[in-house]
């Protein structure tokens, strides 16, 4: 049996920054059926590398690398009367719990960082799971 040897295509390689990982979202977030994308509005996507204390604690998390994204904000349903200086709902993305994810499994970086966006996303609409697996499934076939 021949050995191929595939370690020049990872020599000079460097782990994805947080700039490649809004290029990331952008791109999926692009790729998401544009109903879909349309009805989302004013969005934020902000990527960082671990939440916050404050979100691990509201979340009663023990580990930073136990929550992938997370959304911020009021529910389409909640905003038909917006508070007084409300912020835009916004997405957070973490970086370094995704990659640890991502060394765990067999998806792509991409397909992840699409899995997250669109599970955040459907909790801005409260989408079921299979809703979000159908929009999922949409977003792999563009």
């Amino acid at each position: 049996m021949a050995f191929e040897d595939t370690t020049a295509q990872w020599r000079n390689r460097v782990s994805p920054s947080l700039d490649d990982f809004e290029a990331l979202a952008r791109d999926a977030y692009a790729h998401l059926p544009d109903g879909f994308r349309r009805l989302t509005g004013d969005i934020m996507i902000i990527v960082a590398d671990f939440p916050d204390d404050e979100a691990l604690d509201e979340l009663n998390l023990e580990s930073p690398f136990d929550l992938l994204g997370l959304f911020e904000g009021r529910g389409i349903g909640g905003k038909v009367h917006p508070f007084t200086g409300e912020l835009a709902n916004r997405i957070s993305l973490y970086r370094r719990p995704i990659l640890d994810y991502w060394a765990d499994h067999d998806d792509t970086l991409g397909e992840i960082v699409t899995h997250v966006l669109i599970h955040e996303i459907g909790h801005h609409f409260g989408l079921s799971d299979d809703d979000m697996a159908r929009i999922e499934a949409g977003a792999e076939r563009a």
